[in-house]
């Protein structure tokens, strides 16, 4: 299966923390109201609706009741699900970062990310009556840049435990959920699976990463009213969920309101001293308000805990691709992919100056590490028109 990622974070004109594996600082109860201006955004047409996140569709129904229920009478209630969604010839859902869905909306689009698929089979699972525990995983950092904001991405999964209950729709084969207490679902491939530290995670706080991670998509949208009231129902699910005042923070300074800004950031700053995006955000937010004498000694302290940033090298590689310096720019750009291997722009561009130097081997290799590792359905039909470009150039001799 694909690898599946949930956004945790944004970067660059703004930026939102990673999911951390610790565990996490807590704000005090008393201050959290203090950091909130509804007054300031449209109020919401409709209260959001945590029981929606997880409802099933009609069509979600049929289709356990078909495809689900006939996979679990021969290979037991946890397999029988598994084997339902996600083999080629019941539904095969796919991995699209493009947006964070809902389970209903990751059934119907037949792709979602890691957050909405975990959500989705959840879903199911919950019907079924099945043990459900969610976790969080600690990898690498994995970066995407969308225009300026670079998004960092965390990584979460779903354990499926026995049945607690009977019900009339599915009975347990014993033979085929033998010996098992517990079945972790995992969509991360062996090369992004480093995991250092598992933490468990509560539904709360899950739905607390829905709200974060669709504030987030709202924010780059320029939906800012939406944006706010979903950061704000992140918190409300969870108060401890860090990420979210990040994200707070960044969407009043996209609002315009820079006090509210540096309060929240700077409250951030004081519970993750250590986390570079957290600083990087409280750097942009002090310059806004002049503050740059402040804003320089963190940005020193930024570039000791950072001293290249994600997208550096790939930045300075696009640089000299357009200087016409090929070599230069592939160096860079090997640079780049030996830290974070699984960003697609990083292996196009490899790609793209391996052309430049006649090295089709190359750019075929690099292109099809592009399609594997892209995160969206509309990136992968893209690379892979000019993946097969690549192999026609290859079939005839042509030097492009």
């Amino acid at each position: 299966m694909r690898n599946l990622l949930f956004k945790a974070g944004l970067l660059a004109t703004a930026l939102l923390v990673a999911g951390c594996a610790s565990p996490p600082p807590r704000l005090a109860p008393s201050e959290i109201p203090a950091l909130f201006k509804d007054a300031a955004f449209k109020p919401l047409a409709q209260a959001h609706d945590d029981e929606a996140i997880f409802a099933l569709s009609p069509e979600m129904r049929q289709f356990m009741k078909k495809e689900v229920a006939e996979q679990v009478r021969h290979k037991g209630a946890r397999w029988g699900l598994v084997d339902a969604l996600y083999h080629k010839r019941k539904l095969l859902l796919d991995y699209d970062a493009a947006i964070t869905r809902n389970a209903s909306e990751a059934f119907e689009a037949r792709a979602g990310n890691c957050l909405s698929l975990v959500i989705m089979t959840a879903a199911f699972a919950k019907e079924m009556g099945l043990g459900i525990t969610y976790q969080q995983v600690t990898t690498e950092s994995n970066w995407s840049r969308m225009g300026s904001t670079l998004f960092l991405a965390g990584h979460v999964n779903v354990t499926l435990g026995r049945r607690w209950q009977e019900t009339a729709a599915f009975s347990l084969d014993a033979d085929s959920d033998r010996g098992m207490d517990s079945m972790t679902i995992d969509f991360v491939p062996p090369e992004l699976g480093r995991a250092e530290r598992i933490r468990k995670l509560d539904e709360r706080t899950l739905v607390a990463m829905f709200y974060n991670n669709r504030a987030a998509e709202a924010m780059v949208a320029n939906e800012l009213d939406q944006a706010y009231w979903l950061a704000r129902a992140a918190i409300d699910r969870d108060p401890n969920y860090v990420n979210a005042y990040n994200t707070l923070g960044v969407i009043y300074r996209r609002h315009g309101d820079l006090l509210a800004s540096e309060r929240v950031l700077r409250r951030v700053y004081e519970l993750e001293p250590n986390n570079p995006q957290v600083i990087g955000n409280l750097v942009v937010a002090l310059r806004d308000m002049g503050q740059h004498a402040e804003a320089d000694q963190l940005q020193r302290r930024l570039d000791q805990l950072q001293p290249d940033p994600p997208y550096a090298f790939f930045d300075r590689g696009v640089a000299a691709m357009n200087a016409g310096n090929f070599v230069q720019a592939r160096d860079l750009f090997r640079k780049e992919i030996s830290r974070a291997a699984y960003v697609p722009e990083f292996h196009f561009w490899m790609a793209l100056a391996d052309l430049r130097l006649g090295d089709l081997a190359s750019a075929s290799k690099h292109m099809e590490s592009a399609k594997d590792y892209s995160t969206t359905i509309k990136d992968r039909d893209i690379y892979a028109t000019k993946l097969d470009k690549i192999k026609g150039y290859r079939a005839t001799g042509y030097k492009p």
